[in-house]
């Protein structure tokens, strides 16, 4: 690779490091040391970057597109746990064990990730101990992640759940007037995150149609009557 071509390659790794919410504010020097070991990998939409139990080599960056991160069943349900998109940090609980990666990560269009290896990675906390100090913010903001998709779950029926997930996108206290919620997944994924199908996801949006809470549009949803959605919630989950 030409001389030119590799400084620019590094270049653009530096800047995706730089905007990752795991190495803000970390020194030039470990971006520049850290980016000269990334690895980036091109994956079609629909490839698996990883299976559930096969080797972790090292924990991801997601540079351009969208990796779900989900489990099956037994009985061949997928779970999604969650949508990883551009700048966001996943699997570094890689780096902690020796079983394997612990779900299945597969592209939700064609994207751009970096790989970070998990040796070369570790080598470099020897050195910087502050940042194990970060992998241990990120690994627990991940967790926040898992307990409030448990908290989801345990939700007891799809308008329920569906009208919390909304509602969780809203600004507080809520406002009277409409509230717009862009979509940065397909139903389809929400669907599977909500432990669900897209057929009952799409009932219950239309339900929620036929009561005036909601207006879908492609992508976009808008809460007609947020404060009426949360009544809504608090009388489905017995707070009425």
């Amino acid at each position: 690779m030409p001389l030119e071509r590799r400084k620019f390659k590094q270049l653009v790794i530096e800047n995706t490091l730089r905007s990752c919410q795991l190495f803000l504010g970390l020194p030039a020097v470990d971006i520049s040391a850290i980016a000269a070991f990334a690895i980036p990998k091109q994956i079609a939409k629909g490839e698996y970057l990883f299976r559930e139990g096969s080797p972790a080599d090292g924990f991801y960056i997601v540079q351009r597109g969208g990796i779900k991160v989900h489990r099956m069943s037994a009985a061949g349900k997928e779970q999604v746990i969650h949508l990883f998109q551009p700048i966001e940090s996943f699997a570094e609980a890689a780096l902690a064990t020796e079983i394997g990666y612990p779900a299945d990560a597969r592209a939700t269009v064609e994207s751009t990730v970096l790989l970070i290896p998990k040796r070369d990675f570790i080598e470099l906390l020897r050195f910087r101990p502050e940042l194990a100090l970060r992998m241990l913010g990120s690994m627990s903001q991940h967790l926040r992640v898992l307990v409030g998709l448990l908290d989801d779950l345990t939700l007891k029926d799809m308008e329920t759940r569906l009208a919390n997930w909304l509602l969780k996108r809203c600004r507080r206290p809520l406002p009277n007037e409409p509230v717009v919620i862009k979509l940065d997944r397909t139903k389809r994924v929400l669907a599977a995150e909500m432990g669900t199908t897209s057929e009952t996801l799409s009932r219950t949006l239309a339900k929620f149609r036929g009561q005036k809470l909601v207006q879908v549009k492609g992508n976009t949803i808008t809460l007609t009557r947020p404060r009426a959605l949360q009544q809504l919630l608090q009388k489905n989950l017995g707070e009425l």
